[in-house]
């Protein structure tokens, strides 16, 4: 499956954590730890460190880019972001990241009705946005 590159990063070989709700990440993702913080969200305190995480949408918040930078430099970051509309905040967060020397995961746009194929399995993201189930 091919999903369209939003933001360029490394590709990714990870399991896959689909949101069944919209998150903030101000107030809804522990930057310290990388865990679900909001408690009314359907996956209150999962991890999305190191997961392809997908996301059916944000709910917006213009320090959702701070939270996702400090995601990346504490090396806590989703593998892979996979989203269903682009969130230009949100992605602002990996090209400051990028801009500042680190490494960043890769930001895809892919339909939504997609995402159940993405749910747990071992999923391998290359650069160029191909999406390979294990």
């Amino acid at each position: 499956m091919k999903a369209r590159v939003l933001v360029n990063g490394v590709g990714a070989k990870a399991c896959g954590l689909v949101l069944t709700a919209p998150i903030s990440f101000w107030g809804g993702v522990n930057p310290k730890t990388g865990l679900i913080a909001d408690v009314r969200h359907p996956q209150h305190g999962l991890s999305i460190s190191g997961k392809v995480l997908c996301l059916p949408g944000t709910i917006g918040s213009s320090s959702a880019a701070a939270v996702l930078l400090e995601l990346v430099t504490a090396n806590l970051a989703p593998a892979a972001l996979v989203l269903h509309e682009p969130d230009a905040i949100l992605l602002l967060g990996l090209i400051v990241a990028q801009e500042m020397g680190y490494s960043t995961p890769i930001a895809l746009q892919l339909d939504r009705q997609e995402f159940g194929r993405l749910e747990g399995d071992n999923i391998s993201i290359s650069s160029s946005g191909e999406i390979t189930l294990a």
